[in-house]
């Protein structure tokens, strides 16, 4: 099975946040996913960098890392050198994008690792299709 990685690094502005959303629905649109499904990871990408873009210090830059095969996409987003500081804001924030990328992704998870705290989301062609 071929892959294909697309690499985007865009300002942590939200001025950048249609990008990011339009470069998501681009790939996976060429995969064969229904159109709720590109909605989806529309969406998920969105969020991924508004959450990003919170956690992020001013002048920083997200990176996205699309990975790309026949039945499967991943989105990595970087979200730092270190994890974002846990405050009560943050935790509530965390868990906002918990529960929208529960909703729209067939996995997700928030990892560190020598790279620095990340998220990772996967949507696949054909998961929750007839529901």
């Amino acid at each position: 099975m071929t892959q294909d990685r697309i690499t985007l690094t865009v300002p942590a502005k939200s001025e950048y946040s249609k990008a990011v959303r339009m470069t998501a629905a681009a790939l996976v649109s060429r995969m064969g996913m229904t159109y709720d499904d590109v909605d989806d990871v529309r969406m998920a990408a969105e969020e991924a960098f508004v959450y990003a873009t919170e956690t992020l210090p001013e002048g920083a830059e997200v990176r996205f890392e699309f990975t790309v095969s026949e039945d499967e996409m991943t989105i990595d987003v970087g979200l730092g050198v270190e994890s974002p500081e846990s405050d009560e804001e943050t935790e509530r924030r965390a868990s906002y994008a918990t529960f929208i990328l529960q909703s729209v992704c067939d996995s997700y998870e928030f990892a560190s690792d020598e790279n620095g705290a990340h998220l990772r989301l996967t949507k696949r062609v054909g998961v929750g299709d007839g529901d």
